[in-house]
C-alpha cells in the first residue's frame, strides 16, 4: 500500500513539475525571435501532439485511448512552451496572449494528469475524450490553414470586407489588402484578425459530440460561425476607426483591450446560445470543471497545503 502511494505521488509530481520546467524553458531557451532550427522543427511537436490526441479520442479501448491522450497533451504542451515570447512580441507586447499561453501549458498538463488518474481509478471521464477530440480538430484545421497558401487568401478577403464595412459608415477607406488606411490609421490585417481561431474552436467543440445528430450539429455551427465572422469584421473596422480618430498610440487599447474584451463577451454569449441547441456541450464543460472534485494526489496535496496555511 505504501509503495503504491509513493508511486502515485511520484507520478503526480511529474505532472506538476514538468510544466514548470516547460515555462522556464519558454523564457530561457525559446526566446524571441526563435532560432531558425527551432522554428523549422516546431511542426513536429505541434502535429504529433494533435495526431495523438485525435487518435486517442477515437480509440474505444479506454486505457489505450487515455495513454495516447496523455502523450498527446504532453507533446502539444511542449509546442506551446515555445510560444509565449513569440506571442508577446509579435503582437505589440500583448501580455494577455503571454499569460494565456503559460496558463494553457498547465491546463494541458492537468488534462494529462486526469487521464493518468482515470487509468489508476478506472473512472474514465467522457469529457476528457471529448476535449481531446475538440482540441485535435480545432488545432489541425487552424494550423493547416495558417501554414498553407489558404491563409493569405482569407487575410486579404477579411481585410477587404472590413474596409468596405468601415467605409459604409465613415466614407472613403483606402483598402490595399492586407492593409487598411483611414485618416491617421494604417492597419495591417494578419491571420489572427480573421477570427479563424474562434470559429474552429466551435467546430472542434461540436463535431466530436457523440450520439448527436448531424442536423443539430449543423444548426449549432450556423448559429456560432456566422456571427463570429460578422462580429470580427465589425471588430476590425472598429479598431481601424478608433486608431484613425485617436492616433497610433491608441492601437494597444483598441486592439488588446476593447477588441479582445468585446470578442470574449461575444464568444461567451454565443457559447450560451450554443448550449441551448446542444446542451451536451454544456454537460461536458461542467464535467471538466468538476474534475477537481474527484480528488487525486495533486488535489489532495493542494488541500493539505491550504489547511496548513489556514
Amino acid at each position: 500500500m505504501m509503495r503504491l502511494q509513493r508511486t502515485e505521488e511520484l507520478v503526480s509530481s511529474f505532472f506538476l513539475f514538468l510544466p514548470i520546467v516547460f515555462v522556464i524553458l519558454s523564457f530561457l531557451v525559446f526566446t524571441y525571435p526563435l532560432h531558425p532550427i527551432i522554428k523549422m522543427l516546431l511542426p513536429v511537436p505541434l502535429y504529433l501532439g494533435l495526431i495523438l490526441l485525435a487518435v486517442g479520442s477515437m480509440v474505444h479501448l479506454r486505457k489505450q485511448g487515455a495513454l495516447l491522450r496523455i502523450a498527446g497533451w504532453i507533446v502539444f504542451s511542449f509546442y506551446w512552451a515555445t510560444q509565449p515570447l513569440t506571442l508577446y512580441y509579435s503582437e505589440q507586447e500583448d501580455l494577455v496572449n503571454l499569460l494565456l499561453c503559460i496558463i494553457g501549458i498547465f491546463v494541458l498538463f492537468y488534462f494529462a494528469y486526469r487521464e493518468w488518474w482515470s487509468i489508476r481509478t478506472k473512472r474514465y471521464e467522457k469529457s476528457l475524450q471529448w476535449i481531446a477530440g475538440a482540441s485535435a480538430i480545432s488545432g489541425l484545421i487552424y494550423f493547416i490553414i495558417e501554414q498553407t497558401s489558404v491563409a493569405p487568401l482569407i487575410i486579404n478577403s477579411v481585410a477587404w470586407q472590413s474596409g468596405m464595412l468601415l467605409s459604409f459608415f465613415t466614407g472613403p477607406v483606402n483598402i490595399n489588402p492586407p492593409y487598411l488606411s483611414y485618416l491617421s490609421a494604417h492597419i495591417r490585417i494578419i491571420f489572427a484578425c480573421t477570427a479563424i481561431q474562434s470559429m474552429v474552436i466551435f467546430v472542434g467543440m461540436i463535431i466530436p459530440l457523440p450520439n448527436v445528430s448531424w442536423n443539430r450539429k449543423i444548426k449549432g455551427l450556423m448559429v456560432t460561425i456566422l456571427p463570429v465572422y460578422v462580429l470580427n469584421l465589425i471588430r476590425n473596422a472598429g479598431i481601424t476607426y478608433l486608431v484613425g480618430i485617436y492616433g497610433d498610440e491608441f492601437f494597444s487599447i483598441a486592439h488588446n483591450y476593447i477588441g479582445k474584451g468585446g470578442s470574449l463577451v461575444a464568444l461567451i454569449i454565443l457559447l450560451l446560445i450554443l448550449t441551448k441547441i446542444l446542451p451536451e456541450v454544456f454537460d461536458y464543460i461542467l464535467e471538466l470543471v468538476d474534475l477537481p472534485k474527484h480528488a487525486g494526489p495533486i488535489e489532495n496535496k493542494i488541500k493539505a497545503l491550504t489547511k496548513k496555511r489556514g
